[in-house]
């Protein structure tokens, strides 16, 4: 073990403290609406609290300080997307879902187009978005125990996997709704103490720093160990010697001659001296006036095309998450599902200022994770770097705590989609079978979280599952709720072909991806950012089928319709239960 005591101890804290407070959600668990749906009983607050402790996952934490060091100004997008996607939850689907009566996504379908074909597709889509989402989560808790701890990064999958399985199984949605509370002030205190701090500091020693004419520079003699093949972008080489391999040759403690690019082959060792201006990954902004500037994108061709597609899979994508939806169904009534909504852009507004400070000055105080272009790691790293002795360590501990709680959340409240589903549309639908459907959802994203490729960001990744969730479940519940003429083949159809484009999209990119150059890099950024073209498709789609297929619209439409649209006090809902 490489990290601090603290640490450690910090990590088993909040490890333990997430099963207890899970198992004390035990003593309320006792039906399978208890186990879905914590029986309607959960209040505004508390349930924004827990909306907002599962959504700030490992990408929240971790990716968007990390994108943000690494690309700058556009990387902004990503929290901007995360939060202003709850207004569209807002503004569009809370209340009219809750008022629905249903209890999971793929219940709703049934109900608003009664077809039970389209629930078994809505089912399984569900499934797909869940472990998609599931496995940067998993990849995260690699990355975190690897860099806090020194490691094996095939644990961090097995002990988050045990911990939420545990969690999910014992207790359900009762249980982890305390633990997603608890959680949410966890990781808010575990960010926002850091980068105040940080803040602080570079207030009081580095001011005018972040937008000069060169990438940032090392305090003090630094060695950087290259894990993978890199291409860098060297702006001053003074300073900068290598040994290993440097564009194809061995070398020996050798001077990097020019700038410009230069490749580092895996196992070499980048020493840079006190002053030396930081490499930086080709393709990302090397000087500050680069990176404090927006348009250009996250690397690679046609930035903006990048940034909206960015936007279109963060906002609509909101609106397609099943274990964000899932929670409105917790809510006793369409009112409180609003409020709950509504608190949550506020909460989330709050947890956005402190990765994104934690992202600006993880680039002046670790600026060597630009080297290697594994910037997740610079909230983990940046209090202990920038802050020596006790006080770094303490800090270090903290976000240490709040990493793993990101993780924990989120894949508790992901696991509780997948085994609902699972559970009620292939299972029979008692305690029992939901308790499988857990246990299987969450082993089956270990193996693929050790596979997938690991040069992707966090929260690159989790954005390809937002495109996922924004080209199929989005416009299922925009259309569903909001337009009569919807039928359930034209649904269907929307599903499948949102699905593949969007999933074939996310298979490729997270495999690896193909060559940038070809055709000018349009294939490549249609892989990586998907949903600019993915979500229009599906929409469209469904609307066109709709179409065709008018003479198939449920006749039940207007009763349904009121049931979502009037509010409760008329007494025209009905609730629907879940299966045994």
């Amino acid at each position: 073990m490489t990290g601090s005591p603290l640490t450690a101890v910090a990590l088993l804290a909040a490890a333990v403290a997430t099963v207890a407070i899970g198992a004390y959600g035990v003593r309320f668990s006792r039906t399978t609406s208890d186990f879905l749906v914590a029986s309607r009983t959960v209040g505004s607050q508390w349930n924004a609290a827990a909306i907002s402790g599962e959504y700030l996952s490992a990408a929240s934490f971790l990716g968007v300080a990390g994108l943000i060091a690494k690309y700058g100004a556009d990387a902004l997008w990503y929290p901007v997307g995360f939060t202003a996607g709850y207004l569209g939850l807002l503004l569009f689907v809370a209340a009219p879902l809750r008022r629905s009566g249903a209890y999971t996504v793929p219940d709703f379908a049934e109900f608003r187009l009664g077809s039970t074909r389209l629930r078994k597709v809505a089912m399984i889509v569900v499934v797909v978005i869940c472990i998609f989402y599931l496995v940067p989560q998993y990849q995260g808790a690699g990355l975190a125990l690897k860099t806090l701890l020194g490691i094996p990064v095939w644990l961090g999958p097995l002990a988050v996997g045990a911990i939420v399985i545990t969690n999910v199984v014992a207790g359900g949605m009762r249980s982890i709704t305390f633990v997603q509370a608890f959680q949410y002030w966890l990781k808010l205190t575990a960010v926002a103490i850091p980068a105040l701090a940080l803040a602080g500091l570079f207030l009081s020693d580095r001011g005018g720093e972040l937008g000069g004419p060169l990438p940032p520079t090392v305090q003090q003699d630094t060695t950087v160990a290259i894990e993978a093949d890199v291409v860098v972008q060297v702006a001053a080489p003074g300073g900068i010697t290598v040994t290993g391999t440097l564009d194809g040759r061995r070398v020996d403690a050798t001077a990097i001659g020019a700038a410009g690019e230069h490749t580092l082959g895996a196992g070499s060792t980048l020493n840079l001296a006190a002053g030396a201006a930081t490499p930086v990954v080709a393709g990302t902004p090397s000087a500050g006036s680069d990176w404090i500037s927006s348009g250009g994108g996250l690397g690679g061709y046609h930035p903006m095309y990048q940034v909206v597609s960015i936007m279109v899979a963060t906002f609509l994508g909101t609106m397609g998450l099943p274990h964000v939806l899932v929670r409105f169904y917790t809510n006793p009534d369409g009112r409180a599902a609003r409020r709950t909504a509504l608190a949550v852009i506020m909460l989330l507004s709050l947890f956005y200022v402190f990765p994104t400070l934690l992202g600006v000055f993880s680039r002046l105080f670790v600026p060597r994770l630009l080297i290697t272009g594994a910037a997740d790691a610079a909230v983990l790293l940046a209090p202990s770097s920038a802050i020596a002795g006790l006080a770094g360590q303490l800090l270090a501990a903290l976000v240490a705590a709040g990493a793993i709680a990101a993780f924990l959340a989120t894949s508790s409240g992901l696991l509780v989609s997948f085994a609902g589903a699972l559970a009620t549309d292939v299972l029979p639908g008692r305690v029992r079978d939901f308790r499988l459907a857990a246990v299987i959802g969450g082993l089956i994203p270990i193996p693929l979280a050790l596979a997938a490729s690991g040069g992707m960001e966090l929260s690159r990744s989790v954005g390809l599952a937002f495109a996922v969730a924004a080209s199929t479940l989005c416009p299922l519940l925009v259309l569903g709720i909001w337009w009569r003429g919807l039928t359930a083949v034209g649904a269907i159809w929307g599903l499948a072909v949102g699905g593949l484009m969007s999933g074939v999209a996310v298979t490729v990119a997270v495999a690896g991806g193909i060559d940038e150059d070809v055709l000018s890099g349009w294939p490549a950024v249609l892989i990586g950012y998907p949903a600019a073209v993915s979500v229009p498709v599906a929409f469209a789609t469904m609307i066109a089928v709709s179409r065709l297929t008018r003479s198939t619209v449920p006749a039940d439409v207007a009763q349904t319709f009121a049931r979502m649209h009037v509010p409760e006090n008329l007494g025209m809902g009905i609730e629907r239960l879940p299966p045994g």
